[in-house]
């Protein structure tokens, strides 16, 4: 049976005119923000025995109580899979995911995910919401991504992810010869008609923006350093797409794929054989949940992504004059 969590705590004079679903992160720090809006908007988070609103403001003296049952613990099986493990201590472990390691476990994708790793390599994880994971990597999108160990690590990581603190920069080769940097600022949502599919949107899209840069430029192809404001699922392959510089191998946003006039066999088997998007979460900059020290990580490119630079490098070199 689930646990049933019974909190009481009385607004202060600190809480008093916040939010009520601020002064609830500050009464009870070891609950995420997120899941206390939900216990809000389900009544199971109540001012005075009422039931109130997020955004509705509280009075010192007021007393918030909680009745609501904890969500069962996850029940995937552990697997003992190799991770690549850059940073671990007793609150987080920062990991460099490989292409092709599903994240979460979902329909179609049970077992043999990074969930299932971690529950080998920790099984307290298990007690934690999807098992410690704060944020996703596309499973065919390498590199760093962190994951908590502890209640109050993953709710210090949410917020600073929902406060837009986490730095986080990715390198992603795109279709065509960019001349600079940019930002795109176009909500996202489902699509329209292949729900499947993500897109901008222009009705009932959330918020999202994406900063680039020239990282290294080609003949045909350009290598961005990307920087995201927000974490909208397919982001970045989102809005380079809707700029009409698809990812390289993209199989959902990027189209067929298009070999540049006068490609060299070596050039083509290259990008023929480049089955993913060449996306890769290179670098990650946090605070430490417990200590609140600024941690930063960064790691190499997958062999393959790599592999197919070298490539580039020597078959489509930028014209002269356009190095970046």
């Amino acid at each position: 049976m689930p646990e049933r969590i019974e909190l009481s705590a009385t607004v202060g004079e600190s809480e008093a005119g916040e939010r009520l679903d601020q002064a609830a992160a500050r009464l009870f720090p070891d609950y995420s923000r997120a899941r206390l809006q939900g216990w809000i908007k389900a009544g199971e988070l109540r001012v005075g025995g009422e039931q109130r609103r997020p955004r509705d403001r509280v009075a010192a003296g007021e007393v918030l109580t909680v009745a609501a049952e904890q969500a069962e613990a996850v029940n995937w099986v552990p697997q003992a899979i190799a991770l690549d493990i850059l940073h671990e201590d007793e609150h987080i472990i920062v990991i460099n995911k490989p292409a092709g390691l599903v994240v979460h476990p979902a329909a179609g994708h049970g077992d043999g995910t990074l969930v299932n790793a971690l529950l080998a390599h920790a099984p307290a994880m298990a007690s934690l919401p999807r098992g410690g994971i704060v944020h996703r990597l596309d499973k065919d999108t390498s590199g760093l991504l962190v994951a908590a160990k502890t209640l109050p690590a993953h709710r210090s990581l949410v917020e600073q992810l929902q406060a837009r603190s986490v730095g986080r920069e990715y390198l992603a080769l795109c279709l065509g010869a960019l001349t600079g940097g940019g930002t795109v600022d176009a909500p996202i949502g489902r699509h329209p008609r292949q729900r499947k599919k993500m897109a901008v949107v222009t009705h009932g899209g959330k918020p999202a923006v994406t900063h680039y840069r020239i990282a290294e430029r080609f003949r045909h192809y350009t290598l961005l350093r990307v920087k995201l404001e927000t974490g909208r699922t397919h982001q970045i392959r989102v809005h380079l797409a809707h700029r009409h510089h698809p990812l390289v191998g993209d199989p959902v946003y990027g189209g067929r794929l298009r070999l540049p006039a006068g490609a060299s066999d070596a050039l083509i088997e290259a990008l023929r054989g480049f089955r993913r998007q060449a996306l890769h979460a290179r670098a990650l900059e946090l605070l430490h949940p417990a200590t609140g020290d600024a941690m930063a990580f960064e790691c190499s490119l997958a062999a393959d992504l790599a592999g197919l630079l070298a490539v580039l490098r020597r078959e489509d070199p930028a014209k002269p004059g356009r190095s970046a």
